[in-house]
C-alpha cells in the first residue's frame, strides 16, 4: 500500500490521490466524488505516509495504524466503527492501547476510522504486498540461494 500519493488537503473534507505535477502545485482526484482539480504549494498539504500517531513508545505511522485496523476487523467493513464519538474512542483503544491519550484527540480518531473508510471503499488498502515485501526482507541472500538450489 502506498499511501505516498493519496493527499490530505487542510480545508477540504476527504481524501485526495495525485494525479500529476504542475508547475506551482499538484492536479489531485477526490476520492469521494473522483472530481479532478489544482492544489497550489501554498496550501497545506499532508501526505498520508508523513503522517503519525503519538503513542507511549514512539509515534506509529499511520500505514501501521491502518494494518492494525485491518487486522483487527479481519476483513469486515468499518462501517459499524464509525458512529458515536466514544464507541470510536473505544475502538480506537482496543486496536492501538498504547495510544497516548493526552495528544490524540477524538476528532483524530474520526478522521482516521474516515479516511480508512475511504481508502477501503476505493480499494486503496492492500496489506497483501507489503508482507510479501517484508518476507523477501527477512530472507537473506544466503536463504536466498539455498532455495533456489533445492
Amino acid at each position: 500500500m502506498d499511501l505516498s500519493k493519496i493527499l490530505s488537503i487542510t480545508g477540504k473534507p476527504g481524501l485526495f490521490k495525485m494525479v500529476a505535477n504542475v508547475k506551482n502545485g499538484l492536479i489531485v482526484e477526490s476520492l469521494i466524488d473522483n472530481k479532478r482539480f489544482p492544489v497550489f504549494a501554498h496550501e497545506r498539504i499532508s501526505s498520508l505516509e508523513e503522517i503519525s500517531i503519538f503513542t507511549m513508545e514512539e509515534d506509529l505511522p499511520l500505514k501501521e495504524v491502518f494494518k492494525k485496523i485491518a487486522d483487527h476487523l479481519a476483513g469486515a467493513s468499518i462501517d459499524s466503527q464509525i458512529g458515536a464519538t466514544r464507541s470510536q474512542t473505544e475502538f480506537f483503544r482496543t486496536v492501538i492501547p498504547n495510544y497516548d491519550e493526552e495528544r490524540v484527540y477524538s476528532s483524530h480518531i474520526k478522521k482516521i476510522l474516515t479516511w480508512y473508510k475511504l481508502l477501503q471503499d476505493n480499494n486503496l488498502l492492500n496489506f497483501e504486498e507489503e508482507n510479501k515485501e517484508d518476507q523477501m526482507e527477512e530472507a537473506t541472500p544466503e536463504e536466498s540461494t539455498e532455495k533456489s538450489e533445492k
